[in-house]
């Protein structure tokens, strides 16, 4: 899948200024709905919520990967989202949290469509060059280029 139609430079804030967990996905919410990719923005936070109960999505290194299938995404989709301090986050190592992806994935595409994105996502993250640039990087564009670059 090629990552670049999933990211937009609209949804990515390189300087989140929240406090929560819940802020920070309330934040990367509105950048969906603002974008035209959701048709409600409380049915996919329940959405959003209801997968968070299922277990951790702190990914560790200060990486959450938070996600949604939800019939109110109307296009599969990510934000992206650093915070200015790390905030606490449920995590495979109890640390705190600084670069938020979420996934918006349409309820289509609940399957294979979203089990192949967190796959490269997965790969992606384990790069510690990629997760440095999303914990550091000062520009959207260049997130995009490092996420969409073939492995």
């Amino acid at each position: 899948m090629d990552l670049s139609t999933v990211i937009d430079e609209n949804r990515i804030n390189l300087e989140l200024d929240v406090a929560s967990k819940e802020e920070a996905i309330d934040a990367l919410v509105d950048m969906l709905m603002q974008s035209g990719v959701l048709s409600s923005k409380e049915d996919f936070i329940n959405d959003v919520y209801v997968r968070e109960t299922a277990g951790q999505t702190g990914i560790g290194g200060g990486i959450a990967i938070p996600h949604g299938k939800s019939k109110s995404v109307l296009k599969t989709s990510l934000a992206i989202g650093r915070t200015m301090r790390p905030i606490e986050w449920e995590s495979l190592d109890d640390e705190p949290v600084r670069c938020i992806i979420l996934f918006a994935v349409r309820e289509a595409d609940s399957t294979t469509v979203h089990v192949r994105l967190l796959g490269q996502f997965a790969g992606k993250l384990a790069d510690e060059d990629i997760v440095a640039a999303l914990l550091n990087g000062n520009d959207a564009k260049e997130i995009i280029t490092i996420l969409s670059a073939e492995n």
